[in-house]
């Protein structure tokens, strides 16, 4: 599912203009993002949380080359996923 197929289903669901569920989409969004930015923990119950995980720099190499590379230190997003969506989504494998 990709952020319009999201947005066309809040619409659907809950009877909405698909320019008012891109809103909601949009807000919900950009609230996870700015927590983000701001090294704030974003949890949302049964679903998962989002945090801000501290990559450090290291020596790569350019595949086309072989020459070295440094990778500086970034800071990268992780979503780790809840309880609930884990049994939910193993509930179709087995």
């Amino acid at each position: 599912m990709n952020r319009s197929e999201l947005i066309q289903a809040l619409a659907s669901k809950y009877d909405l203009k698909n320019g008012d569920a891109a809103e909601a989409v949009r807000i919900v969004l950009d609230a996870i993002a700015e927590s983000l930015e701001n090294g704030e923990r974003v949890e949302i119950r049964d679903f998962g949380s989002f945090h801000v995980v501290d990559r450090a720099g290291r020596t790569g190499r350019n595949p086309k080359t072989g020459e070295a590379v440094i990778v500086p230190p970034k800071k990268v997003p992780h979503f780790k996923p809840g309880k609930e969506l884990k049994e939910r989504v193993q509930q179709f494998i087995a």
